[in-house]
């Protein structure tokens, strides 16, 4: 395994509420292990107010947080090597992905969509806070393991099982 800090990409549609969740909680939990990206096939543009306030509550800075297309990552785009892609919602995981730099190992982590929850309020807010909760424990568990090399036999197994957690 290489020196560097390994590279993660979390996709969702929109990457507007749970990839950026994901993005947020890796690069806090990681630190310089880890840089952990966001990006959507079809990107809504701007990050859901309330991934943003739950963000805030729970003490990261959320200036550089953005709603970012795909393609910005793609082989042709990207000027690095990605080592894991993590979709975060099952449209994503169904679609056709671009040609990843580096060939990148693929794991599915669904998780049901906070910002379907339209009404602002308490319910919304829990919804946000239970998908923050639940990429938290998925992602302990992908950093608790201590052979991270995309070429490991049997990584693809393990990283499966995290996305039934």
């Amino acid at each position: 395994m290489t020196s560097r800090p390994l590279s993660v990409l979390i996709l969702c549609t929109g990457n507007s509420a749970r990839s950026i969740l994901a993005e947020a909680l890796l690069q806090g939990l990681a630190g310089d292990r880890i840089i952990a990206l966001s990006a959507g096939s079809q990107p809504k543009g701007e990050v859901h107010p309330a991934a943003l306030e739950l963000l805030r509550a729970r003490g990261f800075d959320i200036g550089g947080f953005r709603s970012k297309s795909w393609d910005e990552f793609d082989d042709a785009s990207f000027g690095g090597q990605l080592d894991f892609v993590f979709t975060v919602c099952d449209s994503a995981a169904a679609e056709a992905c671009p040609v990843w730099p580096g060939h990148p190992m693929t794991v599915h982590w669904g998780i049901p969509d906070p910002a379907a929850v339209e009404d602002a309020g308490p319910e919304q807010r829990r919804a946000f806070e239970i998908a923050y909760d639940q990429l938290k424990q998925r992602i302990k568990a992908f950093l608790a393991i201590d052979n991270l090399d995309p070429a490991r036999e049997g990584l693809k197994a393990e990283l499966q099982a995290i996305g039934r957690l």
